[in-house]
């Protein structure tokens, strides 16, 4: 049972957080709603090109939330590239953010969070980068 690749992420929260989420991610990060067919209920797939990364679904209070839970995911990470422009972009979208510089792997990072405060990494290889 090898493992292949990462299939997507899925963020389940009641409908008007949903709608906050898809925003962001379209709007801040960059996703595109695309096809979510076969579904009855209501969500999103958000995806990168061709492929759904990310999946948000509405939490219609099957059970009592979990409130209590700790998880250990930190953040979402996606490669990009263009890292003035997307600090740019963050800026008119008045998003507060760190830049994270990891010169052993040269690459750098911008980190902030989306509105219910999951970290959100975008990824940059600085030999892809202009100077």
């Amino acid at each position: 049972m090898p493992v292949t690749q990462l299939n997507h992420v899925n963020l389940r929260t009641p409908y008007e957080t949903m709608l906050k989420l898809k925003d962001f991610y379209c709007d801040v990060v960059g996703l595109k709603v695309g096809p979510r067919e076969g579904f009855t209920s209501r969500g999103f797939w958000l995806y990168i090109g061709d492929t759904h990364v990310m999946h948000l679904a509405e939490y219609r209070g099957e059970g009592a939330p979990l409130t209590n839970v700790l998880t250990t995911i930190d953040h979402i990470s996606f490669t990009c590239t263009d890292m003035r422009a997307t600090e740019t972009h963050l800026k008119s979208h008045n998003i507060a953010y760190s830049i994270r510089d990891l010169p052993v792997l040269n690459v750098k990072q911008i980190n902030f969070k989306d509105p219910v405060g999951n970290g959100v990494e975008l990824f940059f290889y600085m030999e892809n980068e202009t100077v």
